[in-house]
Protein backbone atom coordinates (compact mmCIF):
# COMPACT_ATOMS: atom_id res chain seq x y z
CA UNK A 1 0.00 0.00 0.00
CA UNK A 2 2.90 2.38 0.60
CA UNK A 3 3.22 3.25 -3.11
CA UNK A 4 0.13 5.46 -2.70
CA UNK A 5 1.79 7.59 0.00
CA UNK A 6 4.61 10.03 0.65
CA UNK A 7 6.54 10.14 3.94
CA UNK A 8 4.09 12.63 5.48
CA UNK A 9 1.25 10.20 4.86
CA UNK A 10 3.20 7.37 6.45
CA UNK A 11 4.02 9.49 9.49
CA UNK A 12 0.36 10.46 9.83
CA UNK A 13 -0.73 6.82 9.56
CA UNK A 14 1.68 5.77 12.32
CA UNK A 15 0.59 8.62 14.58
CA UNK A 16 -3.18 8.17 14.17
CA UNK A 17 -2.89 4.38 14.53
CA UNK A 18 -1.12 4.74 17.87
CA UNK A 19 -3.53 7.43 19.04
CA UNK A 20 -6.58 5.28 18.20
CA UNK A 21 -5.11 2.29 20.03
CA UNK A 22 -4.46 4.40 23.12
CA UNK A 23 -7.56 6.59 23.23
CA UNK A 24 -10.37 4.75 21.39
CA UNK A 25 -9.79 0.99 21.30
CA UNK A 26 -9.31 0.82 25.05
CA UNK A 27 -12.22 3.15 25.87
CA UNK A 28 -15.67 1.54 26.14
CA UNK A 29 -18.33 3.33 24.10
CA UNK A 30 -21.70 4.42 25.41
CA UNK A 31 -24.93 5.55 23.77
CA UNK A 32 -25.50 8.04 26.59
CA UNK A 33 -24.88 11.78 26.13
CA UNK A 34 -23.99 11.43 22.45
CA UNK A 35 -23.87 15.20 21.93
CA UNK A 36 -21.47 15.62 24.82
CA UNK A 37 -19.23 12.81 23.59
CA UNK A 38 -19.30 14.24 20.06
CA UNK A 39 -18.28 17.71 21.17
CA UNK A 40 -15.50 16.30 23.32
CA UNK A 41 -14.19 14.24 20.41
CA UNK A 42 -14.10 17.24 18.07
CA UNK A 43 -12.21 19.25 20.66
CA UNK A 44 -9.76 16.41 21.25
CA UNK A 45 -9.20 15.73 17.54
CA UNK A 46 -8.67 19.44 17.03
CA UNK A 47 -6.11 19.68 19.83
CA UNK A 48 -4.24 16.69 18.42
CA UNK A 49 -4.00 18.45 15.04
CA UNK A 50 -5.96 15.80 13.14
CA UNK A 51 -8.85 18.06 12.09
CA UNK A 52 -6.33 20.53 10.65
CA UNK A 53 -6.03 18.11 7.72
CA UNK A 54 -9.55 19.14 6.62
CA UNK A 55 -8.54 22.71 5.66
CA UNK A 56 -5.70 24.32 3.62
CA UNK A 57 -2.48 25.35 5.35
CA UNK A 58 -3.13 29.05 4.75
CA UNK A 59 -6.20 28.85 6.98
CA UNK A 60 -4.91 26.65 9.78
CA UNK A 61 -4.36 23.38 7.96
CA UNK A 62 -1.38 21.11 7.40
CA UNK A 63 -0.85 20.99 3.64
CA UNK A 64 -1.22 23.65 0.95
CA UNK A 65 -4.43 21.94 -0.16
CA UNK A 66 -6.70 19.34 1.40
CA UNK A 67 -5.63 15.81 0.45
CA UNK A 68 -8.06 12.94 0.14
CA UNK A 69 -5.32 10.50 1.18
CA UNK A 70 -4.91 12.31 4.49
CA UNK A 71 -8.66 12.22 5.08
CA UNK A 72 -8.86 8.54 4.13
CA UNK A 73 -6.00 7.55 6.42
CA UNK A 74 -7.62 9.40 9.31
CA UNK A 75 -11.11 8.01 8.69
CA UNK A 76 -9.74 4.49 8.20
CA UNK A 77 -8.07 4.53 11.61
CA UNK A 78 -10.73 6.54 13.49
CA UNK A 79 -13.50 4.20 12.29
CA UNK A 80 -11.43 1.24 13.49
CA UNK A 81 -11.63 2.73 16.96
CA UNK A 82 -14.97 4.54 17.07
CA UNK A 83 -17.70 5.22 14.53
CA UNK A 84 -18.61 8.38 16.44
CA UNK A 85 -15.03 9.70 16.27
CA UNK A 86 -14.98 8.97 12.54
CA UNK A 87 -18.30 10.75 11.99
CA UNK A 88 -17.27 13.85 13.90
CA UNK A 89 -14.01 14.09 11.97
CA UNK A 90 -15.76 13.46 8.65
CA UNK A 91 -18.32 16.19 9.28
CA UNK A 92 -15.59 18.76 9.88
CA UNK A 93 -14.35 17.89 6.40
CA UNK A 94 -17.75 17.69 4.71
CA UNK A 95 -19.13 20.82 6.38
CA UNK A 96 -16.11 22.96 5.59
CA UNK A 97 -15.00 21.67 2.19
CA UNK A 98 -17.52 23.78 0.23
CA UNK A 99 -15.94 26.84 1.85
CA UNK A 100 -12.47 25.59 0.90
CA UNK A 101 -13.71 24.85 -2.61
CA UNK A 102 -15.80 27.94 -3.41
CA UNK A 103 -15.37 30.47 -0.62
CA UNK A 104 -13.57 33.78 -1.11
CA UNK A 105 -10.53 34.72 0.95
CA UNK A 106 -12.57 36.52 3.61
CA UNK A 107 -15.00 33.60 4.03
CA UNK A 108 -12.12 31.15 4.39
CA UNK A 109 -10.38 33.43 6.89
CA UNK A 110 -13.59 33.84 8.87
CA UNK A 111 -14.69 30.20 9.12
CA UNK A 112 -11.91 27.69 8.43
CA UNK A 113 -9.41 28.30 11.26
CA UNK A 114 -12.04 27.61 13.94
CA UNK A 115 -13.05 24.41 12.13
CA UNK A 116 -9.42 23.27 11.95
CA UNK A 117 -8.90 23.58 15.70
CA UNK A 118 -12.25 22.01 16.63
CA UNK A 119 -13.45 25.28 18.15
CA UNK A 120 -16.33 25.41 15.65
CA UNK A 121 -18.29 22.30 14.69
CA UNK A 122 -19.34 22.20 11.03
CA UNK A 123 -22.37 20.76 9.24
CA UNK A 124 -23.47 20.10 5.65
CA UNK A 125 -27.17 20.85 5.12
CA UNK A 126 -28.34 19.34 1.84
CA UNK A 127 -30.92 16.61 2.53
CA UNK A 128 -34.61 17.46 2.97
CA UNK A 129 -37.78 15.47 3.81
CA UNK A 130 -38.61 15.22 0.09
CA UNK A 131 -35.10 15.55 -1.35
CA UNK A 132 -32.67 12.74 -0.57
CA UNK A 133 -30.96 11.13 -3.55
CA UNK A 134 -33.00 13.47 -5.77
CA UNK A 135 -31.45 16.71 -4.54
CA UNK A 136 -32.98 18.68 -7.41
CA UNK A 137 -36.35 18.26 -5.67
CA UNK A 138 -35.08 20.64 -3.00
CA UNK A 139 -37.74 22.94 -1.57
CA UNK A 140 -35.64 25.27 0.62
CA UNK A 141 -35.69 28.75 -0.90
CA UNK A 142 -33.31 31.69 -0.73
CA UNK A 143 -34.90 34.93 -1.90
CA UNK A 144 -32.88 38.10 -2.26
CA UNK A 145 -34.10 41.17 -0.39
CA UNK A 146 -31.79 44.11 -0.96
CA UNK A 147 -28.40 43.14 0.48
CA UNK A 148 -29.74 40.02 2.21
CA UNK A 149 -31.08 36.59 1.38
CA UNK A 150 -34.13 35.25 3.19
CA UNK A 151 -34.02 31.48 3.69
CA UNK A 152 -37.13 29.37 4.24
CA UNK A 153 -37.38 25.59 4.38
CA UNK A 154 -36.55 22.43 6.31
CA UNK A 155 -33.46 20.18 6.24
CA UNK A 156 -33.55 16.61 7.57
CA UNK A 157 -30.90 14.02 8.51
CA UNK A 158 -28.37 16.78 9.10
CA UNK A 159 -25.38 15.46 11.03
CA UNK A 160 -24.30 17.77 13.86
CA UNK A 161 -27.71 19.47 13.88
CA UNK A 162 -28.05 21.22 17.20
CA UNK A 163 -24.34 21.29 18.05
CA UNK A 164 -22.77 22.81 14.91
CA UNK A 165 -21.82 26.46 14.79
CA UNK A 166 -21.27 26.69 11.03
CA UNK A 167 -23.66 25.19 8.46
CA UNK A 168 -23.11 24.97 4.71
CA UNK A 169 -26.67 25.27 3.44
CA UNK A 170 -28.00 24.58 -0.05
CA UNK A 171 -31.13 26.37 -1.24
CA UNK A 172 -32.90 27.22 -4.50
CA UNK A 173 -32.41 30.79 -5.66
CA UNK A 174 -34.14 30.10 -9.00
CA UNK A 175 -36.65 27.24 -8.60
CA UNK A 176 -37.48 27.32 -12.32
CA UNK A 177 -33.94 26.31 -13.29
CA UNK A 178 -33.35 22.84 -11.82
CA UNK A 179 -29.67 22.62 -12.72
CA UNK A 180 -28.49 26.20 -12.20
CA UNK A 181 -31.06 27.36 -9.68
CA UNK A 182 -29.33 26.05 -6.54
CA UNK A 183 -26.94 28.16 -4.46
CA UNK A 184 -24.77 27.50 -1.41
CA UNK A 185 -24.55 29.64 1.73
CA UNK A 186 -22.74 29.69 5.05
CA UNK A 187 -25.20 30.10 7.94
CA UNK A 188 -24.26 30.52 11.59
CA UNK A 189 -26.38 28.71 14.18
CA UNK A 190 -27.06 31.94 16.10
CA UNK A 191 -28.67 33.64 13.08
CA UNK A 192 -32.27 34.76 13.82
CA UNK A 193 -34.67 32.45 12.00
CA UNK A 194 -32.35 29.44 12.19
CA UNK A 195 -34.23 26.81 14.22
CA UNK A 196 -33.06 23.45 15.52
CA UNK A 197 -36.26 21.39 15.41
CA UNK A 198 -35.44 17.93 16.75
CA UNK A 199 -32.90 15.14 17.10
CA UNK A 200 -33.31 11.87 15.20
CA UNK A 201 -32.37 8.67 17.07
CA UNK A 202 -30.43 6.20 14.93
CA UNK A 203 -29.33 2.58 15.37
CA UNK A 204 -25.75 3.90 15.47
CA UNK A 205 -26.15 7.10 17.48
CA UNK A 206 -24.53 10.39 16.57
CA UNK A 207 -25.79 13.98 16.62
CA UNK A 208 -28.26 14.24 13.73
CA UNK A 209 -31.57 15.96 13.33
CA UNK A 210 -33.89 18.43 11.65
CA UNK A 211 -33.25 22.13 11.19
CA UNK A 212 -35.48 24.82 9.73
CA UNK A 213 -35.12 28.29 8.28
CA UNK A 214 -38.02 30.52 9.22
CA UNK A 215 -37.49 33.81 7.39
CA UNK A 216 -33.81 33.45 8.20
CA UNK A 217 -32.00 36.51 6.86
CA UNK A 218 -28.31 36.31 6.02
CA UNK A 219 -26.07 38.92 4.35
CA UNK A 220 -25.37 38.41 0.67
CA UNK A 221 -21.65 38.04 1.46
CA UNK A 222 -22.43 34.61 2.94
CA UNK A 223 -23.14 33.05 -0.45
CA UNK A 224 -20.42 30.68 -1.68
CA UNK A 225 -19.35 31.45 -5.21
CA UNK A 226 -22.11 32.87 -7.36
CA UNK A 227 -25.86 32.32 -7.52
CA UNK A 228 -26.46 29.05 -9.30
CA UNK A 229 -23.18 27.43 -8.24
CA UNK A 230 -24.80 25.31 -5.54
CA UNK A 231 -25.23 22.06 -7.46
CA UNK A 232 -21.69 22.25 -8.80
CA UNK A 233 -20.32 22.88 -5.29
CA UNK A 234 -22.36 20.07 -3.74
CA UNK A 235 -21.38 17.49 -6.37
CA UNK A 236 -17.70 18.48 -6.36
CA UNK A 237 -17.63 18.17 -2.57
CA UNK A 238 -19.26 14.74 -2.65
CA UNK A 239 -17.02 13.52 -5.48
CA UNK A 240 -13.92 14.46 -3.49
CA UNK A 241 -15.05 13.08 -0.14
CA UNK A 242 -16.93 10.01 -1.33
CA UNK A 243 -13.87 7.78 -1.23
CA UNK A 244 -13.40 8.73 2.43
CA UNK A 245 -16.67 6.95 3.20
CA UNK A 246 -15.04 3.87 1.73
CA UNK A 247 -12.10 4.49 4.05
CA UNK A 248 -14.43 4.50 7.05
CA UNK A 249 -15.84 1.19 5.81
CA UNK A 250 -12.29 -0.20 5.64
CA UNK A 251 -11.69 0.85 9.25
CA UNK A 252 -14.87 -0.79 10.52
CA UNK A 253 -14.13 -3.94 8.52
CA UNK A 254 -10.56 -4.08 9.85
CA UNK A 255 -11.86 -3.92 13.42
CA UNK A 256 -14.38 -6.66 12.63
CA UNK A 257 -11.66 -8.89 11.18
CA UNK A 258 -9.40 -8.24 14.16
CA UNK A 259 -12.19 -9.17 16.56
CA UNK A 260 -13.08 -12.29 14.57
CA UNK A 261 -9.47 -13.53 14.60
CA UNK A 262 -9.08 -12.81 18.31
CA UNK A 263 -12.33 -14.56 19.22
CA UNK A 264 -11.71 -17.56 16.96
CA UNK A 265 -8.35 -18.14 18.66
CA UNK A 266 -9.73 -17.86 22.19
CA UNK A 267 -13.11 -19.61 21.92
CA UNK A 268 -13.02 -23.40 22.18
CA UNK A 269 -15.72 -25.77 20.89
CA UNK A 270 -15.61 -29.56 20.39
CA UNK A 271 -12.19 -29.66 21.99
CA UNK A 272 -10.52 -27.14 19.67
CA UNK A 273 -10.19 -23.41 19.11
CA UNK A 274 -12.68 -22.15 16.54
CA UNK A 275 -9.72 -21.12 14.38
CA UNK A 276 -8.88 -24.83 14.02
CA UNK A 277 -11.97 -25.45 11.88
CA UNK A 278 -11.76 -25.05 8.11
CA UNK A 279 -15.16 -23.35 7.92
CA UNK A 280 -13.89 -20.55 10.18
CA UNK A 281 -10.62 -20.32 8.28
CA UNK A 282 -12.53 -19.89 5.02
CA UNK A 283 -14.57 -17.07 6.53
CA UNK A 284 -11.47 -15.27 7.76
CA UNK A 285 -9.74 -15.66 4.39
CA UNK A 286 -12.74 -14.28 2.50
CA UNK A 287 -13.03 -11.35 4.92
CA UNK A 288 -9.33 -10.52 4.49
CA UNK A 289 -9.51 -10.69 0.69
CA UNK A 290 -12.50 -8.34 0.51
CA UNK A 291 -10.88 -5.98 2.99
CA UNK A 292 -7.65 -5.77 1.01
CA UNK A 293 -9.53 -5.16 -2.25
CA UNK A 294 -11.55 -2.41 -0.57
CA UNK A 295 -8.43 -0.73 0.77
CA UNK A 296 -6.77 -0.74 -2.67
CA UNK A 297 -9.84 0.78 -4.35
CA UNK A 298 -10.19 3.49 -1.70
CA UNK A 299 -6.58 4.64 -1.84
CA UNK A 300 -6.52 4.44 -5.63
CA UNK A 301 -9.45 6.88 -5.74
CA UNK A 302 -7.80 9.13 -3.14
CA UNK A 303 -4.53 9.12 -5.14
CA UNK A 304 -6.41 10.06 -8.31
CA UNK A 305 -8.08 12.93 -6.47
CA UNK A 306 -4.82 14.28 -5.04
CA UNK A 307 -3.01 14.11 -8.38
CA UNK A 308 -5.84 15.61 -10.43
CA UNK A 309 -6.03 12.58 -12.70
CA UNK A 310 -9.16 11.90 -14.79
CA UNK A 311 -11.80 9.42 -13.68
CA UNK A 312 -12.33 10.59 -10.12
CA UNK A 313 -16.13 10.37 -10.21
CA UNK A 314 -16.06 6.77 -11.45
CA UNK A 315 -13.23 5.57 -9.22
CA UNK A 316 -14.60 7.27 -6.11
CA UNK A 317 -18.03 5.72 -6.66
CA UNK A 318 -16.50 2.28 -7.25
CA UNK A 319 -14.48 2.62 -4.04
CA UNK A 320 -17.49 3.64 -1.96
CA UNK A 321 -19.76 1.00 -3.49
CA UNK A 322 -17.37 -1.91 -3.08
CA UNK A 323 -15.90 -0.96 0.29
CA UNK A 324 -19.21 -0.28 2.02
CA UNK A 325 -20.90 -3.41 0.64
CA UNK A 326 -17.85 -5.51 1.53
CA UNK A 327 -17.70 -4.05 5.03
CA UNK A 328 -21.31 -5.07 5.60
CA UNK A 329 -20.43 -8.66 4.66
CA UNK A 330 -17.23 -8.67 6.73
CA UNK A 331 -18.98 -7.38 9.85
CA UNK A 332 -21.78 -9.91 9.37
CA UNK A 333 -19.27 -12.75 9.13
CA UNK A 334 -17.43 -11.49 12.22
CA UNK A 335 -20.69 -11.54 14.15
CA UNK A 336 -21.44 -15.04 12.86
CA UNK A 337 -18.08 -16.27 14.12
CA UNK A 338 -18.92 -14.82 17.55
CA UNK A 339 -22.23 -16.70 17.60
CA UNK A 340 -24.51 -15.77 20.47
CA UNK A 341 -21.86 -13.53 22.02
CA UNK A 342 -22.00 -11.34 18.93
CA UNK A 343 -25.60 -10.26 19.45
CA UNK A 344 -25.19 -9.26 23.07
CA UNK A 345 -25.85 -5.52 23.40
CA UNK A 346 -22.58 -3.69 23.93
CA UNK A 347 -20.35 -6.32 22.32
CA UNK A 348 -17.85 -4.85 19.88
CA UNK A 349 -19.22 -6.74 16.88
CA UNK A 350 -22.81 -5.90 17.85
CA UNK A 351 -21.89 -2.21 17.74
CA UNK A 352 -20.02 -2.66 14.46
CA UNK A 353 -23.11 -4.34 13.02
CA UNK A 354 -25.12 -1.20 13.78
CA UNK A 355 -22.34 1.22 12.82
CA UNK A 356 -21.67 -0.19 9.36
CA UNK A 357 -25.20 -0.05 7.99
CA UNK A 358 -25.49 3.68 7.28
CA UNK A 359 -22.39 3.75 5.06
CA UNK A 360 -24.32 2.16 2.19
CA UNK A 361 -26.83 5.03 2.35
CA UNK A 362 -25.24 8.40 3.10
CA UNK A 363 -23.37 10.50 0.53
CA UNK A 364 -25.04 8.48 -2.21
CA UNK A 365 -26.68 5.09 -1.76
CA UNK A 366 -25.15 1.97 -3.30
CA UNK A 367 -27.82 2.14 -5.99
CA UNK A 368 -26.88 5.73 -6.83
CA UNK A 369 -23.20 4.74 -7.01
CA UNK A 370 -24.08 2.07 -9.58
CA UNK A 371 -25.87 4.69 -11.69
CA UNK A 372 -22.88 7.02 -11.48
CA UNK A 373 -20.43 4.27 -12.46
CA UNK A 374 -22.55 3.10 -15.39
CA UNK A 375 -23.09 6.67 -16.61
CA UNK A 376 -19.35 7.36 -16.59
CA UNK A 377 -18.56 4.11 -18.42
CA UNK A 378 -21.27 4.67 -21.04
CA UNK A 379 -20.00 8.21 -21.55
CA UNK A 380 -16.56 6.79 -22.36
CA UNK A 381 -18.15 4.33 -24.76
CA UNK A 382 -19.57 7.19 -26.84
CA UNK A 383 -16.29 9.09 -27.07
Amino acid sequence: MDFFFDQEHLNLRTRIHSWVDEHLISAPESDLDINGQAQKLVSCLGQEGFIAHTVPKKFGGVRESVQARDLCLLRDELARGSALADTMFAMQALGSYPITLAGNHEQKRRYLPAVATGEAIAAFALTEPQAGSDILSMETRAVRHGGDYCLTGVKRFISNAGIARTYTVFAMTDPDDRHKGMSAFVVQADTPGFVFKESIPLISPHPIGVIAFEDCRIPEDQILGQEGDGLKIALATLDTLRCTVGAAAVGLAQRALDEAIRYSQSRRQFGHELAHFQAIQFKIAEMAAELEASRLLVYQAAWINDHGKPGLKEKSSIAKLFATEAAQRIVDQALQIHGGSGVVAGAVVERLYRDVRALRIYEGTSEVQKLVIAKELLKKGKS
